[in-house]
């Protein structure tokens, strides 16, 4: 799934975890991605609670899938009928190899993870099952959010480190993102950087900072 952008460069971490060699930055936690995703992502936009048939994620930076593994499973568990929705905008797409590695830590996901490595060997950037919709677009986020024609009722900002990749940090990138956040919508990151914090009230939402997980003091969640 790498004929559109460039590749991401990796390291491996202990033959686990991987780093991005261009941002020198793991992928997840070195504590637990998973327990990172569910405390952050999917708590920080009060997740499950709020799933309804429809509900529509949308993410910055894809990366091992795992974000999507934690809400697909979450979704499943909480016995939502219908489907969610799920958009994940990458410009450096993981080898598929790679992904499944990565995920490959949790045997809770294995399920979840065999399904989309599936679809993706097929050479797809959509994943369609009974209870997910879920599609990847390749690109700059800065080019790709704007031209979306969708709004997301919870957002996962899951870039690397605002110091290490401020492209996806920028002040007209969470503007374009409030642009694409449904009423009352949400969002939530890991991050609690103060000028972020700053763009994202500028965009409209209004933004906290809570307890963040494990070594991380504080992460930043909001509310168009």
């Amino acid at each position: 799934m790498s004929d559109q952008s460039k590749t991401a460069k990796l390291e491996w971490r202990d033959g686990v975890i991987p780093i991005a060699t261009q941002f020198d930055d793991p992928y997840f936690s070195l504590d637990d991605g998973l327990a990172e995703t569910e405390f952050v992502f999917l708590g920080g936009n009060d997740l499950p609670a709020r799933f309804v048939d429809g509900f529509h994620i949308a993410e910055l930076g894809f990366g091992t899938g795992l974000n999507l593994l934690a809400a697909w499973r979450a979704w499943v568990q909480s016995e939502q009928k219908g489907r969610l929705h799920y958009t994940s905008f990458e410009a450096y797409p993981m080898d598929i190899a790679a992904m499944a590695k990565a995920t490959s830590v949790w045997p809770e996901l294995c399920g979840y993870s065999k399904d989309m490595i599936a679809h993706l060997m097929n050479g797809s950037f959509q994943i369609e099952t009974p209870n997910l919709s879920a599609k990847i677009i390749i690109g700059d986020a800065r080019e790709t959010v704007a031209k979306w024609d969708h709004k997301a009722d919870a957002w996962f900002l899951d870039g690397f480190s605002p110091a290490k990749n401020p492209e996806l940090w920028e002040t007209g990138l969470m503007q374009t993102v409030a642009d694409h956040t449904a009423p009352q919508g949400t969002f939530a990151t890991y991050t609690a950087a103060g000028h972020v914090r700053q763009s994202l009230a500028s965009a409209g939402f209004t933004v906290t900072k809570v307890k963040g997980f494990g070594r991380k003091r504080h992460m930043t969640v909001g509310t168009l």
